[in-house]
């Protein structure tokens, strides 16, 4: 297994920024109401063609932390960046806020105008003073309120991104005429080009009046002829399509931006629809993005089975008819035919054999050299994880508790939970495993004593972070050094 190092990863470009993110579910009601934090309030960031590892035991969060990201899931709370772009926002959060403005407004210009009247009865201001300054602070009072308020609408907008249409992006594309600088560059682009086909029309032209030239010749130079002037036409089609999906990419920004970020599933049999062939399932993420044309739907499905190792001919038969490791390739495929730069993998490989899990890891490293993808690998098989990633984030019950470099947090694990899950790892070497004897279990209660401070977030080294209090964050440094 070939296995790429990043170095400097702070150095690239930060493509998913996650700011205190939070999934609750609620069950019941009144008494009975019964409320889940399966994701509490986590932050990490992922770089440019790195492998970003979410590790824990199942039901920890890793699989909703990645639903919540690619919004198959609705957030509780947080935000979300990705590419420089808000794709979640915390509306919760921003209309708190926002009430908290609107109060201390009216709070603010109610003190204004009582010392304005005071200011009045003393004399210290006339009638028309009185007025004017009155005015002002009702205008500063809209005005600062008039923005609270875009704030909390942009936050709304975000929420529901790939539904918002930005109203300068719809103008604009309302603007594109022929004097808008991108139709002049697309016409130019294809007035070159007819040129340069004219030029050639006219060279063969001359062939077929050359009376030297031989009937063969003559007939070829013809044919070509008619060849290029259908290439013209073509480009008059051509022409009018790039305008249409320039137009067509200002006003659906926000859906193509969605269309770079995919998802690997954990179940390769429950993610694959039954009903449909390999090629409609592949093929489903380009029509629902607005291809239509079936030879580039029928060429992207073929390199798309071709990357995956598996063969064109694979594209006309149906899920059932493939082993667990040739469906967990179909869905890569599905994922891999829009072209994402980010993939988010569900545990991919834990529904397989070890023999095929071997082949998906390296599939995933080659898409990731070759195609410069980035990956959130989420897994509970640390063996994998060691070799695979570049960074570590440990989950458990919905926290991190440890993130850091691959390489730190297996060296210098901190976190009791990250030692119980690392004590885990079956080494094979049959003796050891038979004096080991019962593993530890992590028991929060008997390990931490939260109740004078709560734990937070603490660089114990440079890349390296602890879910721990000062006392504890003190004794990890001790160990550290020692």
């Amino acid at each position: 297994m070939r296995v790429i190092k990043l170095d400097n990863y702070k150095n690239r470009e930060e493509i998913l920024r996650v700011r205190n993110l939070k999934q609750y579910f609620k069950h019941g009601s009144g008494k009975n109401k019964i409320i889940v934090k399966a994701v509490d309030d986590i932050s990490f960031s992922i770089y440019k063609g790195e492998v970003f590892s979410l590790v824990g035991e199942s039901g920890c969060g890793k699989t909703t932390t990645g639903r919540t990201i690619i919004k198959l899931l609705p957030s509780t709370g947080g935000e979300v960046h990705f590419h420089g772009t808000r794709i979640i926002s915390d509306v919760k959060k921003a209309k708190a806020t926002y009430k908290g403005i609107k109060s201390e407004l009216k709070e603010t210009r109610q003190n204004e105008l009582e010392t304005l009247k005071e200011d009045l009865a003393n004399g210290a201001i006339n009638n028309d003073q009185y007025k004017e300054k009155v005015d002002q602070a009702t205008e500063r009072f809209m005005t600062s309120k008039l923005e609270a308020l875009n704030t909390l609408k942009q936050e709304k907008r975000d929420r529901k991104f790939e539904h918002y249409v930005d109203p300068e992006a719809k103008k604009e594309s309302q603007m594109f005429n022929q004097d808008s600088k991108e139709h002049i560059d697309i016409t130019n682009t294809y007035n070159q080009f007819n040129k340069e086909i004219e030029k050639k029309i006219a060279e063969l032209n001359q062939i077929v009046a050359s009376t030297s030239s031989d009937k063969g010749e003559m007939s070829a130079a013809k044919k070509e002829i008619k060849a290029l002037r259908k290439e013209i036409k073509l480009n008059v089609l051509r022409k009018n399509q790039d305008i249409t999906r320039f137009k067509y990419n200002l006003v659906n920004k926000n859906r193509l931006l969605m269309r770079r970020m995919q998802m690997i599933f954990q179940d390769p049999i429950a993610s694959l629809n039954p009903r449909m062939t390999v090629k409609e399932i592949i093929a489903e993420g380009l029509r629902i993005n607005g291809v239509k044309n079936e030879a580039i739907i029928d060429k992207s499905v073929k390199d798309a089975l071709i990357t995956v190792g598996l063969v064109p001919e694979h594209a006309s038969r149906y899920p059932h008819e493939f082993s667990g490791g040739q469906r967990q390739r179909i869905g890569i495929a599905r994922t891999l035919v829009v072209e994402p730069s980010f993939i988010i993998a569900d545990e991919p490989i834990s529904a397989l054999d070890v023999s095929i899990r071997a082949q998906v890891i390296n599939l995933l490293n080659e898409l990731r050299e070759e195609k410069g993808i980035t990956i959130l690998f989420i897994a509970h098989d640390l063996s994998v994880v060691k070799y695979f990633s570049d960074r570590v984030a440990v989950m458990y019950f919905g926290k991190i508790v440890e993130i850091g470099d691959k390489d730190k947090i297996f060296d210098n694990p901190f976190h009791p939970y990250t030692l119980s899950l690392m004590s885990s790892i079956p080494l094979p070497d049959p003796a050891y495993e038979e004096l080991r004897g019962e593993l530890v279990r992590y028991n929060p209660a008997e390990e931490h004593d939260y109740s004078i401070e709560g734990p937070t977030l603490k660089e114990v080294e440079p890349n390296h972070f602890v879910l721990c209090n000062t006392a504890e964050f003190d004794r990890y440094s001790k160990q550290l050094k020692k």
